[in-house]
Order: C-alpha cells, then structure tokens, then sequence
C-alpha cells in the first residue's frame, strides 16, 4: 500500500547508482489531486517492474522526495503551475527523470515540458502502460511518446535549426551574390542595384535567382531578412549612394507580377 506523504517510505530508500539502468525503477507520484495520484500509484504497485516508494500533493519539498530516492518522478500537470515543480525537483535529484501525466498534444504544452527538462510524456488518455513504458524510457535515457508529440518535438528541433542551416548556406554565395544580397537588405530595386554597381538589371535578375536559390528561400522578403542578419556580423557596408529603402516597397514590388527576384 502506497503512502500519500513524502517522508513515509514504501521499501528501503536506497542511494542513487552510477551503474546500470534499474530493473525495477523507484517511482515517486505527485499531484494536487488525490484521486488522481492514489489511483496511479495503486495501479503501479501492482507491477513487477516498477516499485511506488510514495505519494504527495504539490507542497512537497524536494528535498523530502530526495530521501525516498526515486528513479523517477511521477508529475501531474493538469494543475496550473505544477510544472515549475520540475526544476527543483531535478536540482534536489539531478539523477531522478520527470515524467509528465495528463501532457495534452498540444504545442505550447509539449514545448513547456520540453524546456522544463521533463524525460517523459504521459497523454491525459495514456494508460497504465504507457505509463510504465515512459518511466522505463526515461531512466534508459530514451524517449517514448505518441506520434503526435513526437512531430510536435521534431517541428520545433527542425525551426530552431532552420536559420542555422541558412547561414551556413551563406558560404556557398559568391562575393558579388552576397553584395547584391546586401542591395536587397537594404530595400533596393533591381534597377536600382543595376545602376549601383554598373551592371544590367537582367543581371542582377539572376543573382537574385541564385541566391534564392543557395539559400533555399522562395521570396524576395526572405533575402532582406537574412541580408540584415549578416549585417550584424559583417563589417562590410553599403556604399553610400545606396539609400536604404523601406523593406515594404520590395513585398509591394515583388507582389505586382508574382516575381520575387524583382
């Protein structure tokens, strides 16, 4: 039978390992909920592979947990706020793994856990199972979770690394795409750029396309922005006879004919 304090220990409290992942993974369950966290942790005792050494609400001190050394924490975030629970709990057992109950797959939610350091996903529909096979993940340090929250997680990695990947893009330009680059930065025509550097529009037409190109952008708006980026970074300028423009006259301009290279 599972205590509901911290403090009351269901089997010997034994000190965290740095050997092999645990057969049987301590399990420790909170939440403001009392049904909630009682129900899981009678479901889970009567599992052979995991062992419930207890229970709280929220007001739980970490420290208090510690005693218990869980494998894993057991956190229900249906509760508002129960999520800034994590990071003092993972500061009092830098060891122990966060597994989040009652997860909706829902990006702002998904990301939230994510940044709070939390090893596990638990669905509000998940089952005992699903339970246990994220308990077992997380202190294998591996992750299961539903297809769903997967694609959330690999949407976010993939734009979070998308700027990246075009700047390291940037290198394959030529000098004279990355002066035109930084023409379009500033908000110039393609006549404008022409006349600028003394050469046909038709020309710059086609570094423009190039440059499009390497960076795997679509619109005109794309090269302005990543062109101010480089800004940052570079200490070349624009010549002065290049007046910067408003940026919104290149969405204006591109828009007339549908042509992002104008």
């Amino acid at each position: 039978m599972t205590s509901d304090k911290v403090g009351t220990s269901i089997a010997q409290p034994g000190g965290f390992s740095s050997g092999p992942t645990p057969i049987r993974p301590r399990v420790f369950v909170l939440s403001d909920l009392r049904l909630l966290r009682e129900g899981v942790a009678a479901a889970l005792s009567q599992q052979p592979t995991v062992e419930v050494v207890g229970a709280s609400d929220l007001s739980a001190q970490p420290w208090g947990i510690a005693e218990l050394a869980p494998d894993a924490l057991l956190l229900d975030i249906t509760v508002p706020g129960s999520l800034n629970l994590s990071e003092p709990i993972r500061n009092a057992l830098p060891r122990a793994k966060v597994v989040c109950l009652g997860v909706a797959e829902i990006e702002p939610v998904v990301m939230a856990c994510a940044r709070a350091g939390v090893s596990g996903f638990v669905a509000p529909n998940g089952s005992v199972s699903d339970v246990l096979a994220a308990v077992h993940s997380a202190v294998r340090g591996d992750l299961v979770c539903s297809p769903r929250t997967a694609g959330i997680l690999l949407n976010r990695v993939s734009a979070l690394t998308a700027p990246r990947a075009v700047e390291d893009s940037s290198d394959a330009l030529t000098q004279r795409e990355r002066e035109i680059a930084r023409c379009v930065g500033e908000g110039l025509s393609n006549k404008q750029i022409a006349k600028a550097l003394g050469i046909q529009s038709a020309t710059v037409k086609n570094h423009v396309h190039s440059i499009l190109g390497k960076l795997k952008m679509r619109r005109r708006i794309e090269i302005v922005a990543f062109s101010r980026r480089q800004a940052t970074h570079s200490p070349d300028r624009i010549p002065e006879n290049h007046k910067q423009r408003d940026s919104a006259m290149v969405h204006d301009r591109a828009a007339m004919d549908g042509d992002p290279t104008v």
